[in-house]
């Protein structure tokens, strides 16, 4: 970018960043990371793997710009079930990158600083031994102290999925203490059943935003998006920009929320 375009578009993100000043900022932030693939194919790049490298880098930039506007939850879609599904070799490289990711998190000495967290959240039984590996020495490493950014990693996640593991571990549970039929059904409440979720203890996400211009969530916190505001990004995920999600956050700000009222 020359110079001056440059020096124009840092005003520009000054402005919008100075404009979010005092007002609503989201608590909860979940981001569907798409694009990474269509993104290295647009640019002639010799893997798709390229792709996910880019989108992971990416990740670190986000962190970076949540915790300075004081966000403390974030949760990033990095792997679906479908995704395990993929070919083995883009599968073995996004495996790789992913847990990469996860691990620079957890160390990463400014990290450890802020106080961020690391959960995994999805069907952690299925994933690859390296990657779940990665994800629980990840969540022990990072578990102590104060933390001032909850990072959630979706792996393996798929929303039916969660509501139906949440069901049978609420009935699994019911069970185990002896009640009736009658009384498991009478049991069946939308609280009991948000205590089964991969994601309990967390609040719901105020904001979702997905990158690479599709509009849909694809079964991202199907549960947990009941009452949340939306942000389709036309960007790839590797080329999100922080004046895209400062776009998001103003636009964020500017909607009147009703939570089903």
């Amino acid at each position: 970018m020359p110079v001056l375009g440059e020096a124009v578009y840092r005003l520009y993100e000054r402005r919008l960043e100075n404009g979010l000043r005092g007002g609503a900022l989201p608590r909860h932030v979940g981001v569907i990371l798409d694009g990474n693939r269509r993104w290295a194919r647009a640019r002639g790049l010799g893997s798709v793997a390229e792709g996910h490298r880019h989108g992971a880098e990416k990740i670190h930039e986000l962190l970076d710009w949540c915790h300075d506007l004081g966000i403390p939850y974030v949760t990033l879609w990095m792997l679906s079930t479908e995704n395990l599904g993929r070919d083995s070799r883009e599968l073995d490289d996004l495996v790789e990158i992913i847990a990469g990711t996860i691990h620079r998190i957890a160390h990463d000495p400014r990290n450890r600083a802020r106080g961020v967290r690391i959960t995994a959240v999805g069907a952690l039984d299925i994933l690859p031994d390296p990657l779940r590996r990665a994800l629980k020495e990840a969540e022990e490493v990072t578990a102590g102290g104060e933390h001032e950014l909850h990072v959630q990693v979706a792996v393996a996640y798929g929303g039916r999925q969660e509501i139906a593991d949440a069901l049978r571990g609420l009935l699994e549970e019911q069970l185990a203490h002896g009640r009736s039929l009658e009384e498991v059904i009478a049991g069946l409440t939308p609280d009991a059943i948000a205590g089964h979720l991969y994601t309990s203890g967390t609040p719901d996400p105020d904001l979702i935003i997905r990158t690479s211009g599709e509009i849909r969530l694809s079964g991202f916190l199907l549960w947990q998006s009941a009452h949340s505001e939306f942000y389709f990004c036309d960007a790839f995920w590797p080329e999100f920009r922080r004046t895209d999600f400062l776009r998001a956050l103003r636009d964020f700000g500017m909607r009147q929320r009703r939570y089903g009222r």
